[in-house]
């Protein structure tokens, strides 16, 4: 079969709309899990324990069925498992009802290069990596520096606010916006496009295949802009730049797909990152007040926010049938990279369901592993350090409030959504 050809059923979840039915309370974890149940968005960590405990890879029928490692060394040995697990299919919900089937060359410029396996993965990740360089990166330390300092003079004379809506939630889509030469004004529908993709999405698959397609619309109207009258912007860098690869093929199509993944999984994982960072210093003043006493510790301390609240599960579909330490996977079955896990295995952390600011040794995999590391890590570790020291510059005392509950989003991408929170007015201004 060509690049080009479409997988049959074996490879293609079925559209089956009875495969997203909630499907009942949680039996057992260990067989029966289910990421959309509140206890596993909520609180997962206790979960991941039993799994490690009981058996080496969890198991469900659930979403049509997946399998759950929970180790480090599991979740690390799968990521390198390239091309027995391919990448073309990054999340364990199934295609909604009624969407078209998509050959498999479609699937991996779907996102690339997340979406991808080699070799189409190798040069689309190369497309994005000078972008995202450390030196490249700090060319956005001062506009992100003046936007967070824009946000929090929105409300710090208030006295509260949600720090996920109005903080964590508005960093990454300005900033993506900025690089990519697009409207800033677009943030709060970025917002809009990314939970109906990642957050509500998960839950009606008519809103995920809606909002699919009026993202792919406004990116592709955006990339076809571009083609003859290229900008001082990463989307026309990316739409006319030389690539020495052999198999290199930059069609505008590639640049949707691109584009696709930095909107999406470039900004709900780091506004979760920000916003589960400022959760944990509003519900531990020790550590808020180390933090405020001593702002020298805040890179180890991200760090740490990073490995203990890791807010990315991705997804793999194996191409072949595979024996891995007795389990029997199953050609066409789904598996979950659970890197937060993984983030949480005692064999690898000392005292892993601690959070510790200062923690010395920490090589968690909240970024992944393998050939599809996140690419934009350098970008997510900026914004999130200077969100971090802005934001304890202005308001160093702060708690969450009970004035609303909090919402968590779960799925395959954790983090806050709702965060109500509250602080004396008149700190630093």
């Amino acid at each position: 079969m060509s690049e080009q050809d479409t997988y049959g059923s074996a490879d293609v979840p079925t559209h089956d709309a009875s495969i997203w039915a909630a499907g009942g309370p949680v039996t057992d974890w260990t067989t029966d899990y289910d990421i959309r149940d509140q206890e596993y968005i909520e609180n997962p960590v206790p979960i991941w324990a039993d799994m490690r405990a009981k058996c080496p890879v969890a198991h469900t029928e659930r979403l049509g069925g997946s399998w759950n490692p929970t180790s480090f060394d599991a979740v690390r040995e799968m990521a390198k498992m390239v091309p027995e697990l391919s990448s073309r299919q990054i999340l364990v919900m199934p295609p909604p009802p009624g969407a078209a089937e998509m050959s498999r060359y479609e699937q991996q410029i779907a996102a690339a290069p997340i979406t991808a396996d080699p070799p189409i993965h190798t040069w689309t990740r190369r497309m994005l990596l000078p972008a995202f360089s450390p030196k490249t990166v700090t060319q956005y330390e001062d506009y992100t520096e003046q936007l967070c300092h824009s946000l929090i003079d929105g409300f710090i004379e208030t006295g509260q606010c949600d720090g996920a809506e109005q903080y964590a939630q508005q960093i990454p889509p300005r900033v993506i916006a900025h690089m990519l030469g697009v409207d800033e004004g677009m943030a709060d529908q970025f917002v809009i496009w990314v939970n109906g993709v990642l957050g509500e999405g998960l839950h009606d698959p008519e809103l995920r295949m809606k909002t699919r397609d009026e993202l792919l619309g406004f990116i592709n109207s955006e990339v076809r802009a571009r083609i003859t009258d290229p900008r001082e912007d990463l989307l026309s860098e990316l739409l006319h730049m030389e690539l020495d690869h052999p198999d290199a093929d930059i069609t505008p199509e590639v640049v949707v797909g691109i584009t696709n993944l930095l909107i999406v999984a470039g900004i709900d994982t780091t506004w979760s990152s920000i916003g589960s960072a400022l959760w944990h210093l509003g519900t531990n003043p020790s550590d808020r007040q180390r933090l405020a006493n001593d702002p020298e510790v805040l890179p180890i301390a991200v760090e740490e926010f990073l490995r203990f609240y890791a807010p990315v599960t991705m997804a793999r579909i194996a191409e072949q049938d595979i024996d891995f330490h007795g389990v029997s996977i199953q050609r066409g079955d789904k598996i979950l990279m659970n890197f937060p896990a993984a983030c949480h295995d005692p064999e690898q952390f000392e005292d892993p369901d601690t959070f510790i600011i200062d923690r010395e040794r920490n090589r968690h995999v909240a970024f992944g592993s393998g050939i599809h590391r996140c690419a934009g890590s350098n970008l997510a570790r900026l914004e999130m350090t200077i969100a971090l020291r802005v934001w304890m510059e202005r308001i160093p005392e702060f708690e969450i409030s009970d004035r609303e509950p909090m919402k968590w989003a779960g799925g395959q991408v954790r983090g806050p959504r709702v965060m109500p929170m509250s602080f004396p007015v008149g700190q630093r201004r």
